[in-house]
């Protein structure tokens, strides 16, 4: 983030921030204003026909010291950014005018609160993202949240992920727009890994820029894998994916997934339903379905991706899904649109019953992603992906 600039396009519903950042248009933003992190242009990164199974994903541990809060604060701190020792682990919180609040946990880049202002009272905050306590004291202490899952494919065995991120640089607008910036490499340095954070009035978006680095040619998956709280299973949906493709498959894996990639996919009992439509128990992954229907009733057990089929990319021409949807919480009456910028797909999980084994409330995991065909990056290359949760429920 050298350089941070403003950017505000007057009179536009354009992210400009997120725009100039991804050298991607995004569709419907929120017009308040972002900070724009400079990056160097590179080429646009090629994409494989083919798909891959999930495995387990290695995280390779770095030698990264982590600086102190007292001197993270110092260096990088400032009017929406402070920085804390929560739990022993220094953390980012993120605060704009309104209210609107984030909480980073800066060694494993995992997003443990997300409190946007939504409705129009001195404490009208609710918090969207699912986050819940292991009971262990090392390891993944806390799974859920939000977090960047970026795999490396490129060789026979496990995937490997980022595992240990560091500050390296913040900015603010103001109090009308906040912004950390993390960076992270695998072992040899061949891969340099920015994660970007920013929350503005009515928005959190998050965005990761990959650039290779080294001599060969890697394959990337990815995913924003986001756990999202609704009050109750019953009345909890999505809209705006119909007409698009989607099958059965399980997320990518990942240390905080609440669900494991085996859980994900387990079938649900029948008797455990409570609706009798957008089951999956009878699609076997790999068969491809469409979405018929208007709303996408969430009280089913299923997990999905919704994406062009691997073989309708090889055309000249085909249908690519949505490049966002909107959630429906009709318990409290609060609706969220996850907008993808750079992503292929999105992924869709809702655990059911199985909610009832770790809370009262409901969630789902869900994400833009690229999880079926990894993407190319040749040396050099830089790719770009991000997604963004916005809403105008004041």
């Amino acid at each position: 983030m050298n350089n941070l600039s403003y950017a505000v396009e007057q009179g536009q519903e354009v992210f400009s921030s997120m725009a100039s950042l991804l050298s991607l248009h995004l569709p419907r933003p929120s017009p308040h204003h972002l900070i724009r992190a400079s990056a160097s242009s590179s080429s646009s990164s090629s994409s494989s026909s083919s798909s891959s199974p999930t495995t387990t994903t290695t995280t390779t541990t770095s030698t990264t010291t982590q600086a102190s809060p007292q001197s993270l604060e110092e260096k990088f701190g400032r009017k929406g950014v402070k920085f804390r020792d929560i739990g022993g682990v220094p953390t980012v919180e993120l605060t704009v005018r309104n209210g609107s609040f984030i909480s980073l946990r800066i060694p494993d880049g995992l997003i443990t609160s997300y409190k946007p202002k939504v409705y129009w009272k001195e404490d009208g905050f609710e918090e969207l993202l699912y986050t819940i306590p292991t009971g262990l004291d090392s390891g993944c202490p806390l799974k859920g949240g939000l977090s960047v899952v970026l795999h490396d494919v490129s060789k026979d065995g496990s995937p490997w992920q980022p595992s240990q991120w560091t500050v390296k640089d913040s900015d603010s607008d103001s109090v009308d727009a906040v912004q950390v910036e993390l960076s992270s490499s695998n072992a040899n340095g061949s891969l340099d890994i920015r994660y970007v954070i920013t929350l503005s009035l009515l928005c959190m978006a998050t965005a990761v820029i990959v650039k290779n680095q080294g001599t060969n040619t890697v394959k990337l998956k990815s995913a924003m894998l986001s756990h999202l709280r609704f009050k109750s299973r019953r009345g909890a949906a999505i809209q705006g994916l119909r007409g698009c493709s989607y099958c059965s498959h399980p997320p990518l894996s990942s240390v905080f997934g609440i669900l494991s990639p085996a859980e994900a996919m387990r079938k649900e009992p029948p008797n455990w339903s409570l609706f009798n439509t957008n089951n999956d128990n009878g699609n076997k992954e790999g068969s491809w379905l469409v979405e018929d229907n208007l709303y996408t009733v969430l009280g089913e057990k299923h997990s999905r991706v919704y994406a062009a089929p691997p073989m309708e990319r090889l055309k000249r021409v085909y249908n690519t899904p949505p490049s966002k949807f909107e959630t429906i919480d009709q318990r409290s009456g609060l609706g969220f649109r996850v907008i993808r910028i750079g992503y292929e797909d999105f992924y869709i999980c809702s655990p059911g019953a199985l909610s009832e084994k770790y809370g009262k409330d409901y969630f789902i995991c869900t994400g833009a992603a690229s999880m079926l065909v990894p993407v190319d990056l040749d040396p050099g290359e830089e790719w770009r992906g991000a997604q963004v949760i916005e809403h105008d429920n004041l």
